[in-house]
C-alpha cells in the first residue's frame, strides 16, 4: 500500500468530511481542508494540530460551485504542501424535493453541488495528478447510487450515480498514468445530511462511519462501501430489490 502523506479533503469542516480529517490526522497525515465555513474549519486545524503536533493542517475557504475557485485552491495546496497525494472529493448536499412538486430549486442544487461541482474537483485533482505522475482520488459518492429512488431522494440518488459513473470513467482514463481512483458509497451514517433519517437501526455513530471510510479509502480499490458491515452484504441485495419496495428507504 502507497503511503499517502499530503490529503486534501473539500467540505471538512463538519459531517463526515470533518470526521475523515480526524481518522486521518491520527495516523500522522498532513491534511489539506477546505469548507464554506472558514471559522469551523480553523477550529479543527488548531485542534488536530494539538493533539498531532508532527502534522500540517493547511486551510481554504471553498465553495465548490466556485468552479474556477476549485481550481486555483487545489493549485494552492499543492504548492503549500509541495504535493497532494491524494484528494477525497466529499462536499455534498442532500436537499432534494419529489418532482413536480414546485421544488425544482433545491433539485438542481443538489444536482449541481453533488455531480457538476463534484466533477470539476475530480479535474482539478486529475490535472494534479497527471503532472505528478502519481496520486489517489476518492470520490465520496453513495449506496444510494445503486438504484433510483422516489420523493426527496430521486435528485441526490441520480446524482451519485452520475458521479459514480463519472468516476468509473475517470478511473479508466488515469489508469494508465498509474493514478488510483476509488468510488466511495457510504451507507447511513451520522452527520448534518443525514439528521432528517431520525432514528434507524442502520444508521452508523459518525465515529464508527469516518473509521469505516477511512479504511475504505485507504485500501484503494475501485469501488468501496463504508462501512463494510452491513452495506457490502446490502449492496448486493439492493441490486434485487423489487421497485415497490424501494420507497420504504426513501
Amino acid at each position: 500500500m502507497t503511503l499517502r502523506q499530503n490529503i486534501l479533503i473539500t467540505g471538512a469542516s463538519s459531517g463526515l468530511g470533518e470526521g475523515m480529517a480526524r481518522q486521518f490526522a491520527a495516523k500522522g497525515r498532513n491534511l489539506a481542508l477546505c469548507a464554506r465555513r472558514t471559522e469551523r474549519l480553523e477550529k479543527l486545524a488548531a485542534e488536530l494540530t494539538a493533539a498531532h503536533p508532527g502534522i500540517q493542517v493547511v486551510t481554504r475557504t471553498l465553495d465548490v460551485t466556485d468552479h474556477d475557485r476549485v481550481f486555483a485552491v487545489f493549485a494552492e495546496f499543492r504548492d503549500e504542501l509541495g504535493s497532494l497525494d491524494r484528494v477525497i472529493v466529499n462536499a455534498g448536499l442532500g436537499k432534494g424535493q419529489p418532482v413536480g412538486t414546485g421544488r425544482f430549486d433545491a433539485n438542481r442544487q443538489t444536482l449541481e453541488v453533488n455531480f457538476v461541482a463534484a466533477a470539476a474537483q475530480i479535474e482539478a485533482a486529475a490535472g494534479i495528478f497527471r503532472e505528478q505522475g502519481a496520486g489517489h482520488l476518492a470520490v465520496i459518492s453513495s449506496f444510494s447510487a445503486i438504484r433510483p429512488f422516489p420523493g426527496k431522494l430521486t435528485a441526490y440518488a441520480a446524482s451519485k450515480a452520475g458521479i459514480s459513473a463519472f468516476v468509473d470513467g475517470t478511473r479508466l482514463e488515469l489508469k494508465r498514468q498509474g493514478i488510483a481512483v476509488t468510488d466511495v458509497r457510504p451507507g447511513y451514517i451520522e452527520s448534518e445530511m443525514n439528521d432528517r433519517i431520525g432514528r434507524n437501526p442502520l444508521l452508523a455513530k459518525a465515529e464508527t462511519g469516518a473509521r469505516g471510510l477511512a479504511k475504505a479509502i485507504e485500501a484503494e480499490r475501485a469501488r468501496a462501501y463504508a462501512p463494510a458491515w452491513p452495506w457490502v452484504p446490502l449492496s448486493a441485495v439492493m441490486r434485487v430489490v423489487p421497485t415497490a419496495l424501494l420507497r420504504k428507504f426513501a
